[in-house]
Formats: C-alpha cells, structure tokens, sequence
C-alpha cells in the first residue's frame, strides 16, 4: 500500500468520485446518495463511504 499524505488521499478520493458521478448524472434516478468519510485503522487513512438513500 502506498503511502498517501492528506493532499494525495484528496486528490485520489476527488477523482475517483468524479468517475464515479459522471455515469449516474446522466442516468440520475430518485434517491439521495450520501457520501461520509471514516477513518479506518487497518489502512492508517481515511475512506470514503457512500451510500444511497431511497
């Protein structure tokens, strides 16, 4: 595992969920996806977990 400071973890995060947003923009349903960043102690970082809201 690479080791991640707080800029590259930012950087990495912002662009995997930008490709993650693209598709479902165009194909937006009913829903609220919420987005909450945890840390977690097996990796030593921050995560992000998003989950969808009906």
């Amino acid at each position: 595992m690479a080791k991640l400071t707080r800029r590259g973890f930012l950087t990495a995060t912002g662009a995997a969920v930008a490709l993650r947003a693209v598709p479902t923009l165009a194909t937006r349903r009913g829903g609220r996806r919420i987005l909450t960043l945890v840390y977690d102690k097996q990796l030593g970082m921050m995560r992000a977990v998003e989950r969808l809201m009906p």
